[in-house]
């Protein structure tokens, strides 16, 4: 009799469970679907054609292109030093790089409108030299970089922490130096973190809303990028507004998808 009083509070565990995964499910996938299925594809042509959508896109992969590389640049020599050396005060540098992550964008545009708007810390130096940052395209890759850098630096960290310091100790025992060993060794092992970095972090500035609009403002062909573009067309064109988020939802798809193919082939390369 217990037997079976357990059996059954197995299966109504297991159809509860079932539930509750189905609903987090359709929670998730209907608003994303509902995209695809309320977007007038007959009308895709005339979106197509829409300055606004454009300007947009190629604003946005402009910016988010330039975005990775300075942040593959920098952050790869931080993030290769905090895996490697220990030095005073890294836990607080570790801290102050991860702080974007966690505080709100708007707040990230503020700070970066502080520091370098016509009257900010630094900006009102820039400012006498004929040098103005803020609501510029420049700042829109500032605020992409602040925001995103701490994406990939926090990925490939953790990818250096990965490699096995024999085949780094073997290549400078057959004297090779530093900048060889890191070029030759270290940065191909991590490759796959690396890699899968640098996509989140392109994603991410590819994303960006709250510190662009606060630190460059929303000008047509100048700072409005997708998701600016994507806000303001909500006001007055609801299909151009769809699709740049149909983009958005299609390029989040394949970003995820890029880096779980990329950390199981990482998984597999170290297990062989």
């Amino acid at each position: 009799m217990a037997g079976i009083t357990r059996v059954k509070r197995y299966k109504g565990l297991t159809v509860l469970v079932f539930f509750l995964f189905l609903l987090a499910l359709l929670y998730i996938a209907l608003p994303m679907a509902s995209l695809f299925i309320k977007m007038p594809w007959d009308s895709l042509q005339g979106v197509l054609g829409s300055p606004v959508v454009a300007n947009a896109l190629k604003l946005s992969l402009m910016t988010s292109g330039i975005t990775t590389l300075i942040v593959v640049i920098l952050g790869t020599p931080i993030a290769h030093v905090n895996a490697r050396h220990k030095y005073p005060a890294k836990e607080l540098v570790d801290t102050v790089i991860d702080l974007p992550v966690v505080i709100p964008p708007a707040v990230a545009g503020l700070a970066l409108l502080m520091a370098f708007g016509r009257r900010g810390v630094l900006g009102q130096y820039l400012n006498v030299m004929g040098i103005d940052i803020a609501f510029s395209t420049v700042a829109v890759v500032m605020a992409q970089v602040f925001v995103a850098s701490p994406f990939f630096i926090r990925q490939a960290r953790t990818s250096f922490e990965d490699v096995d310091r024999s085949y780094e100790n073997a290549a400078r025992t057959l004297g090779a130096s530093p900048l060889y060993t890191f070029a030759y060794v270290t940065a191909p092992i991590a490759m796959n973190g690396l890699i899968s970095g640098a996509i989140l972090s392109w994603a991410r500035a590819l994303g960006e809303f709250g510190a662009t609009i606060m630190f460059a403002g929303n000008f047509e062909g100048h700072t409005q990028t997708m998701p600016l573009a994507i806000y303001t067309a909500m006001q007055g064109d609801l299909n151009a507004s769809i699709f740049l988020s149909i983009i958005l939802v299609a390029v989040s798809f394949i970003v995820i998808a890029a880096i779980k193919i990329l950390t199981r082939r990482g998984l597999i390369l170290a297990q062989d």
